[in-house]
């Protein structure tokens, strides 16, 4: 059984960080590509950050490049966000996600077979 485990979401004011993990069991963690996503009240689940199998290819959605940094543990079958300058706009629940498929387009959601149970991040100012 696949499982996903985040944990590390808190509040924090803004300007603050926030670091960000998620344990993967129940398969060969490098063997697969790995993303968060969030979704904030009334808003549509969102593509954050992902990461390739290797850890060497990282993409990030425009708003938070330079602020956020996405890592992988293949060791550990863990994956970090670490969250910085955070902003109001980032409140959301974040989610890991994690692709056995092959794929496209690593920003859409239905690329994702297995999901965390998410970890909320809230940003006050």
């Amino acid at each position: 059984q696949v499982q996903l485990a985040e944990s590390g979401g808190g509040s924090v004011q803004a300007g603050g960080s926030l670091g960000l993990s998620c344990v993967v069991s129940g398969l060969t963690f490098k063997r697969y590509p790995i993303a968060w996503f969030r979704q904030a009240p009334g808003k549509e689940r969102e593509f954050v950050s992902y990461v390739n199998m290797d850890g060497n290819r990282k993409f990030y959605t425009d708003s938070v490049k330079g602020r956020f940094t996405i890592s992988r543990d293949n060791d550990k079958s863990s994956v970090y966000l670490q969250m910085s300058s955070l902003k109001p706009e980032d409140t959301a629940v974040y989610y890991c996600a994690l692709a056995v498929d092959s794929f496209t387009d690593h920003t859409r959601r239905n690329v994702y077979s297995y999901w965390g149970q998410g970890t909320q991040v809230t940003v006050f100012s």
